[in-house]
């Protein structure tokens, strides 16, 4: 994000204020539906702002204040707040004077558990965070067995069956002033609970008159596209990545009997072609590719006319998840790896393709292993940096090599001095282990130098075969 000061000033003045009603069910929604995509500080800011709501009186306060009792400074502030925004917790309203700005920060209700874990793509999104062990805990958390009422009959009473109305000449002794008390004064209005909006995708990210193009009212009818279905489509289409071509397929899918869009079936549906198209996996962000307008290329057209130009344009045009199915020889990457690369996306905010020169950079220096802490590091200072193409990310790996070397060396001097009792134990065991094997075939000394060089020089060939693996990755493109 640059220049976050535009946008932003501690002495800026802000009102925080809710959209209905905040229950207390709705922190226990916040903690552990929200939390887990957001980030423990996303997550804290709301906190934060929704104690502000339960003061007596308005409270009009400087982002100052907020930066003293968060610890945050204004652009991470800039960065919650907007998380905040794009996953539909919060609404932000601005009014510009001649000497300052004052903001309104309206705090949205979450969704409900049934709405969340309906919703198409949180969900989806919750579930590669968790995992299916973790999702289907909290998915039963918030969950209680069904009560079968075939067997019972209702005996409710009804209104009328309990009370009584007043008799019109009582009402007239009050009309006058019952008209003034039912009148609502137009400087207030009563508290309510409004229906959360959920997460916002511009519609505009999809093409619909491209999609409309090829649909003909005989085989869908118009009427059918329903502003609710509209946003059901632009949502899954930014989820699974499909385009407006193919979603025709799978809209047809999901139209029932009365050749209306069922939106059950619509997910379903779209969730079973990515699923078809992708191995039986479900999207994350780590499936994402560099944005064409941070692309150097953004056409595609110009061949890359040296070895630089064609790795970038390799690391532009890849996943990071397909890049670590590409380092490792086609093997599936850990889930611990996985949940390294998309916690630096997120938190970060980092493109993906800055992300691959990241995942290169840190698997050269620390013998092909992605340590999460050396990551997150280097992660911070490109975030701060505020790198977003991948020649950029390249150039700044270059000239903070030194600096990232000696992050590495503190790191591994820790890590060496924290386990030097266990790997002198190891190298105890192994040499034991030799020496006894040894004697057990009758072998000589001169028999277990030999064995003892040939410990060496696998080591050495494995290092030689991962220094070929790299060279071969950056003529990739050859």
């Amino acid at each position: 994000m640059s220049e976050h000061w535009k946008e932003l000033l501690p002495i800026d003045e802000y009102i925080v204020r809710t959209n209905g009603l905040l229950h207390d069910f709705d922190r226990q929604v916040l903690t552990m539906l929200y939390q887990p995509l957001i980030g423990a500080t996303c997550f804290s800011l709301y906190m934060t702002l929704w104690g502000e709501t339960e003061a007596r009186s308005p409270l009009v306060n400087k982002h100052y204040h907020l930066m003293c009792i968060t610890q945050l400074n204004l652009k991470q502030i800039l960065e919650e707040r907007k998380k905040l925004e794009g996953i539909g917790l919060l609404k932000t309203y601005v009014k510009h004077d001649d000497f300052h700005r004052t903001f309104i920060y309206e705090l949205q209700p979450p969704l409900s558990p049934q709405d969340f874990f309906n919703d198409g793509v949180l969900n989806i999104y919750l579930y590669n965070r968790l995992g299916k062990s973790g999702f289907n805990k909290v998915k039963q958390f918030f969950s209680y067995e069904k009560i079968n009422k075939d067997d019972y009959e209702e005996v409710t009473s009804a209104f009328s069956a309990v009370f009584s109305s007043l008799h019109p000449s009582e009402l007239q002794v009050y009309n006058n002033e019952m008209n003034i008390a039912l009148n609502s004064c137009e400087n207030s209005e009563f508290v309510h609970r409004q229906n959360p909006p959920g997460i916002f995708i511009i519609e505009e990210l999809f093409d619909f008159p491209l999609f409309f193009a090829g649909i003909s009212d005989s085989l869908i009818p118009k009427d059918a596209f329903t502003d609710q279905v509209r946003e059901v489509i632009a949502k899954l289409a930014f989820l699974y990545k499909i385009d407006p071509i193919e979603m025709k397929k799978v809209v047809i899918q999901a139209l029932d009997e009365h050749d209306q869009i069922d939106i059950e079936q619509l997910r379903k549906a779209a969730r079973d072609y990515y699923q078809f198209m992708n191995g039986d996996t479900l999207p994350s962000l780590v499936t994402r590719t560099q944005p064409l307008p941070l692309r150097s290329n953004q056409t595609q057209t110009a061949d890359p006319s040296n070895k630089e130009e064609q790795l970038i344009q390799y690391l532009e045009s890849i996943s990071p998840y397909q890049f670590l199915v590409d380092l490792s020889g086609g093997v599936e990457p850990s889930v611990a790896d996985l949940q390294i690369v998309e916690h630096v996306m997120i938190n970060q905010k980092l493109p993906p393709g800055v992300v691959n020169v990241l995942i290169h950079y840190v698997m050269l220096r620390t013998d092909m292993k992605l340590s999460k802490n050396y990551v997150e590091k280097i992660a911070a200072h490109w975030a701060r940096k505020e790198i977003k193409t991948v020649k950029q990310a390249m150039n700044l790996a270059k000239e903070e090599h030194r600096q990232y070397q000696e992050w590495a060396s503190d790191k591994q001097k820790k890590e060496k001095k924290s386990s030097q009792t266990n790997q002198r134990f190891g190298k105890e065991q192994l040499t034991l282990d030799m020496k006894r094997r040894l004697l057990m075939l009758g072998a000589d000394e001169q028999e277990e130098k030999t064995v003892s060089k040939n410990v060496e020089l696998t080591e050495e060939e494995r290092k030689k075969r991962r220094e070929k693996m790299f060279n071969l990755l950056e003529g990739k493109r050859e």
